[in-house]
């Protein structure tokens, strides 16, 4: 059983701050929302402004693309962190303080 009070390594935490995983979220939000609006909510006059396009259908589709493809960005590339980031300097091998 693992232990829950164990500290998550320096990978798994900048894995946590990855804006390529905030920016999908967001993405997916609002592509959803649009697609959703476009598909149920659009009336005659919304489409003869937009020149007989489903702008917001069409805004959701493309939205949710580029969710696919920072999502899938993210997990085929994650955040590593170089192995000399990784290790903990040891007392032998830290700096001394100037006083």
């Amino acid at each position: 059983m693992p232990d829950s009070n164990h500290q998550a390594t320096p990978s798994r935490r900048a894995a946590l701050f990855d804006l390529r995983i905030l920016i999908a979220a967001l993405f997916a939000v609002y592509g959803t929302v649009l697609t959703v609006m476009g598909a149920a909510g659009a009336s005659n006059e919304d489409l003869e402004k937009a020149g007989g396009w489903n702008v917001n259908l069409w805004s959701g589709i493309a939205m949710l693309a580029v969710t696919a493809a920072f999502g899938s960005w993210a997990l085929l590339r994650p955040v590593r962190i170089p192995p000399s980031a990784e290790q903990e300097p040891t007392p032998d091998e830290e700096q001394p303080q100037p006083v």
